[in-house]
């Protein structure tokens, strides 16, 4: 079976190829690619820009984020806003770079690669890679020498982002949805908004009663309800399993 076509300036990447690509403030087209783009944020995403803006979940949804409600598309899409200065830059972008940069979301960590993950039979996430090499970026000329694609995205400190991004495909690749003969009502997409980004809401919901799970929680997961937000997103997919496919 042949491999699907990629679109323009994107190409299959591996864990161990080597990678020439460094971005620092002294390459000429520094922040550029935080420019003219379409950045959709995760779950965790939210979450770290949330707690490094010291905002609640709802303050930063209505500051910072634009919701996608696209006919075509199964659940919701999630957009940072940009700046309209004629560029569409990052709102967290300046002339010294991102002003967010220890919480930035991990498609601004992983680039030039892009990660993409699926479950297999046993239900094991099993990763992909891609190279995005677009051509006004001069992080490619720069001198890495002994990199890999692996050892960047190690570097990038990327592990929480993708252990959270993982936890997400019991739910979004769950087998009715994949095959169609499971779609979300307008009210099902309101509870993953609820529960997925709207953390602290949700946080109330459980706190009063409102939303409960059919089983108890062990002492980890009542540290969601009590303040561990990590924890907390994890028991937000636990209950959307439950309330879409009785899981």
């Amino acid at each position: 079976m042949s491999s699907p076509t990629l679109p323009e300036h994107f190409q299959p990447a591996s864990a161990d190829q080597e990678l020439v690509f460094a971005c620092h403030p002294g390459v000429s087209c520094f922040t550029q690619c935080c420019r003219e783009l379409d950045l959709a944020l995760s779950p965790y995403d939210a979450l770290r820009l949330k707690w490094r803006l010291a905002l609640s979940s709802r303050q930063f949804l209505d500051q910072y984020v634009i919701v996608e409600w696209d006919e075509g598309c199964v659940l919701p899409t999630c957009y940072l806003t940009m700046v309209d200065d004629g560029r569409a830059s990052c709102v967290f972008v300046g002339d010294q770079g991102c002003s967010v940069y220890d919480d930035r979301p991990g498609s601004c960590r992983a680039y030039p690669v892009g990660r993409g993950a699926a479950r297999d039979g046993d239900g094991v996430a099993v990763e992909s890679l891609v190279l995005l090499h677009e051509p006004h970026c001069r992080g490619f000329v720069e001198a890495t020498a002994g990199q890999t694609v692996r050892t960047y995205l190690r570097s990038q400190e990327l592990e929480s982002y993708n252990r959270f991004n993982d936890a997400l495909l019991p739910l979004v690749h769950h087998p009715a949805l994949q095959a169609g003969t499971f779609r979300p009502s307008r009210q099902q997409l309101d509870q993953y908004m609820l529960a997925l980004y709207d953390l602290d809401q949700f946080r109330g919901e459980m706190a009063s009663g409102r939303v409960s799970l059919q089983s108890p929680l062990n002492p980890v997961e009542l540290a969601g309800v009590t303040g561990d937000d990590e924890q907390l997103l994890l028991l937000g997919l636990r209950w959307l399993r439950q309330e879409w496919f009785g899981e």
